[in-house]
Formats: structure tokens, sequence, C-alpha cells
């Protein structure tokens, strides 16, 4: 048996049956309200509050002992409220230092590939150290070879005297200002 479709449009909605409009958050409500601008303003009315308990200054855990198990190690903290009534706003870690009339200033920037490498470098310690090493030896073996190359094309720019193009279209100035 199937359901009529009368039927089917009071069932709940599935993901197939509408695209976009399935999600249904975990229906606590709205904390605030979006202007025109995308900003979202948080309306103080709308916060959840929590009462704090009467004499928790006073409270101690070893009190909870009695009813929970709880760490020993615990016996000796006094439960506060984790609520503070002052919070600076978080500053990013992703900052550039600029120079402006002899004062420098610290400017957030946006988060690039130098920082995935060293996110990923300390969430992955073994696999990039495997890569880094192969790396450093590929860029070593290179920078020698660079080296090299430039050290004969001197010697051939000193015996002819002329100003000839290299390797890739370049001239010997070209090359000592890239520093190669």
């Amino acid at each position: 048996m199937k359901p009529s479709q009368p039927l089917m449009a009071r069932l709940r909605l599935t993901t197939k049956q509408v695209n976009r409009g399935y999600y249904k958050g975990n229906r606590t409500g709205s904390m605030g309200f979006f202007l025109k601008s995308s900003t979202y303003i948080i309306e103080p009315s709308k916060l959840r509050t929590y009462v704090v308990p009467e004499n928790l200054d006073t409270f101690k855990v070893s009190q909870l002992l009695k009813f929970f198990p709880v760490s020993p190690m615990l016996t000796f903290y006094k439960l506060t409220p984790f609520v503070t009534k002052s919070f600076p706003p978080t500053r990013t870690k992703y900052t550039r230092e600029e120079d402006r009339n002899g004062v420098t200033i610290s400017k957030d920037r946006a988060f690039n590939g130098e920082d995935y490498l060293d996110l990923w470098e300390k969430l992955n310690p073994r696999e990039h150290d495997d890569w880094s090493d192969k790396w450093r030896l590929k860029r070593a073996n290179l920078k020698a070879k660079a080296e090299a190359d430039l050290e004969k094309v001197i010697k051939l720019d000193e015996k002819n005297k002329k100003k000839r193009k290299l390797k890739g279209g370049r001239t010997l100035k070209q090359l000592k200002k890239q520093g190669l």
C-alpha cells in the first residue's frame, strides 16, 4: 500500500522532497536577527542565561562525593560561575606587520599556504618530516646545480665579453639580480 498525495503532504518532509528547506536546526530558536547588510545582531532578551545557585562560592566538590563518584583530585576545588562578566575579543593568530610613518601596526590577514603547511606539520609530524627531508635534499641539489651553472655562465661571459642570452632567454644581469 502506498499513501496518497494528500497524505504524503501531511507526512514529515525528507531531504529528497525539499532541497534547501529541510534544515530545522536543533530547535533552540534564534538568538537574534540579520540586518540587510548580512550582519547578525544578538538580542540580549533572547539569550539563554543561567541563574547561579546560592552559596556557590562556598560549595566544595567534596560534598558531591556523597552522591556521585568523583575523582578524589577534585575534592579541594571550589565551583565558580563559568560565565565571565567581561570578555575581550579574540584576536586572530594570522596577522601581518605594517610600517606606517615609523609606527608598526599589526593587521589581520587571510589564512595562506604557509599557514596550511604549518598546520599540516603540527597535525601530521611523521608525514611532514618524511616530506620535508626529501624536499630539503632536492632543494639543496637544485641550488648546487644552479650555482654550478651560474659559475659556468659567468666564465663563458667573461670569455666572450658579450651580452648573451642564457637558458630561458635571460641575461647574466638578470640572473645576478635574481640571486642565481
